[in-house]
């Protein structure tokens, strides 16, 4: 070698700057949520039931982009404070089927505006066609590695 330590440049990182501006996001939409006794991955999970009709434990943890050990523990925690229930599968008895309570719609529908003025935030940083070149982008970066709620 030459004497010089290689650089890794995390401040140069695709990875740094998308985690670091991930959390941003996050964190905002977290301290919103909080009034409402949700967090952002049980608010995701009660849109993904009431808007998208999913009802299976699997299909919800794709869809939101975690894993089935994270949903199992924030199924757990909504059920527990009344937003959803659990049944066994009608048509397979091996599952489970998930379904939000009265109380759990009124929350989400409660929490609405917060995530809704939390991505217009951020949506309205960038333009319209930087918008869609940064979700092109960002597709193209999970491309091939794996599940994607988005494929």
């Amino acid at each position: 070698m030459d004497g010089v330590k290689p650089r890794f440049g995390l401040h140069e990182s695709i990875s740094f700057h998308t985690s670091q501006t991930a959390r941003l996001i996050e964190r905002r939409v977290e301290e919103g949520l909080r009034a409402f006794g949700l967090t952002r991955v049980g608010w995701c999970i009660l849109v993904a039931v009431a808007e998208d009709g999913l009802k299976n434990p699997s299909e919800i943890a794709s869809f939101v982009g975690i894993d089935r050990t994270a949903t199992s523990r924030a199924l757990r925690q909504l059920e527990d404070e009344g937003l959803i229930a659990r049944s066994i599968g009608r048509q397979d008895r091996r599952t489970t089927e998930v379904a939000l309570t009265p109380e759990g719609r009124t929350r989400m529908r409660a929490a609405m505006p917060i995530c809704s003025e939390n991505m217009a935030h951020f949506n309205e940083k960038l333009s319209a066609p930087e918008r869609v070149e940064l979700t092109r982008l960002l597709a193209k970066l999970r491309s091939g590695e794996g599940d994607d709620p988005l494929d």
